[in-house]
């Protein structure tokens, strides 16, 4: 075997590299402590256990090195093990833990804010207040936007996916897993049709927003909307670029209507669309949007920015929590953000895509299988459909997902159908890692 590496960041192998079966020895070993010691309804995607991490690659115990298209759900943007994230979390633990920024504050959560609120899209006064999880800023998003409105009423859309907390939940669309037997959830949520221009029967952006800018009047009345809450670029839900003009339309009317527009950009924001944010892409400018993944380089960090009128409506100790804005993190953040200006990472993310998507529509035109190429920059993905009827195939991409996984490659499933994979690889993967890695897809694909 291998000798056992213990080192990540930059000096991992970049490599695709199996010197086990997969799983291996030391693998199954752990991953069976973890059945007596886990909860069985936390589970995993790969069944490796994970020792070092770093560029393009995943370095599992027992000498396995994989090929990474998941950077943890779209969390280590920068790559894991960041060298500038590493020296500035390192410097902060000589520092200080942990204070609570609502007991005495320090100056790299007010940084954060300062820089959030510059790269946010917006020409107007912003504020900024920070948490822990996606969840978490959802979940404030919606309390500022209903404090600041007076209304209660919450509109969410199809195939949307906003966290796993209560009210989170019940924003999201998709039942199983996340919502199945864990009601009742929060009330005044509404949910109307998005735009999946795949499947919604070839209506323009402005045509669907219409369609749901009508149910929602009907339904609801406009002066009762505290907020509409949409990602720009749908994640979970599989992917889904709206079509053009959709959030521009949804947008003019929460205008006219003194709605707040919320943009969740906890997956697809800071570059992993090639802009900042996909919001950018048509020029949207939200009043809040949220953020999360790939803001700290692998660290516990969220935030809301938004206008400040919005954002200073709460009542003084109405946001915060114990954990919220923690100084490790917001280290993180301010050296992640630097990466992903000095080191040009929004340019790379789209180099990204392009590799992507120009490898799966060559696949596409002799593989009717691949019903559908989209995404933007490094968030990309492939769904995979009966080629006679376009109907789902999860039982297609469950396959291909697992011959990945058997052959050095983190892959991630996603879709309301379970038929969609998708690309989310570090913005520091090498091109020619990347290219084998979807090499190893395709094969997958031509073998099931």
């Amino acid at each position: 075997m291998t000798a056992h590496i213990t080192v990540g960041g930059p000096d991992l192998i970049q490599e695709r590299r199996l010197v086990t079966e997969i799983p291996g020895p030391r693998s199954r070993e752990i991953l069976q402590r973890k059945e007596s010691a886990v909860a069985r309804s936390v589970g995993h995607t790969l069944p490796i256990v994970a020792d070092a991490a770093g560029g393009g690659t995943l370095l599992d115990v027992d000498g396995n090195s994989f090929i990474d298209l998941g950077s943890g759900i779209a969390v280590t943007g920068v790559g894991n093990s960041n060298p500038r994230v590493v020296r500035a979390v390192r410097e902060q633990l000589d520092r200080f833990t942990h204070t609570a920024f609502t007991v005495v504050p320090y100056e790299s959560y007010i940084a954060v804010a300062e820089k959030l609120n510059e790269i946010t899209p917006g020409n107007f006064a912003k504020r900024t207040a920070l948490f822990n999880s996606g969840s978490e800023a959802v979940e404030n998003a919606v309390k500022i936007a209903r404090r600041a409105t007076g209304r209660q009423a919450i509109v969410a859309f199809e195939h949307s996916f906003h966290g796993r907390t209560n009210l989170a939940m019940a924003l999201t669309a998709k039942s199983a897993p996340y919502k199945q037997g864990f009601g009742p959830f929060a009330p005044e949520i509404y949910r109307v049709p998005g735009s999946y221009p795949y499947r919604d029967g070839g209506l323009t952006g402005p045509e669907a927003a219409r369609q749901a800018i009508e149910q929602i009047e009907n339904e609801l009345g406009a002066e009762s909307v505290a907020a509409i809450i949409i990602e720009p670029m749908q994640g979970e839900g599989g992917f889904i670029v709206p079509a053009e003009g959709f959030l521009p339309t949804l947008r003019e009317w929460t205008e006219r209507n003194g709605i707040v527009f919320i943009a969740d950009e906890i997956q697809s924001g800071f570059a992993r669309t090639g802009l900042w944010f996909a919001v950018d892409h048509e020029g949207v400018v939200p009043d809040l949007i949220t953020m999360a993944k790939g803001i700290a380089g692998g660290l516990p960090l969220s935030a809301v920015t938004g206008r400040a009128e919005l954002m200073d409506a709460a009542q003084v100790g109405g946001l915060g929590g114990t954990y919220g804005g923690n100084p490790i993190a917001c280290a993180a953040a301010l050296a992640a953000i630097e990466s992903y200006e000095e080191d040009e990472l929004l340019g790379r993310a789209r180099r990204i895509g392009e590799i992507l998507t120009g490898r799966f529509t060559e696949l596409q035109k002799a593989d009717p299988r691949i019903g559908q190429v989209r995404g933007r920059g490094a968030m990309i993905a492939v769904e995979l459909v009966h080629p006679d009827t376009l109907s789902p195939d999860p039982a297609l991409t469950a396959r291909v997902v697992k011959y990945a996984h058997e052959n050095g490659v983190i892959l991630l499933a996603c879709g309301t159908y379970g038929n969609v994979i998708r690309f989310l690889p570090p913005l520091t993967i090498e091109d020619q890692l990347l290219q084998e890695g979807i090499g190893i897809v395709a094969e997958g694909l031509a073998r099931s």
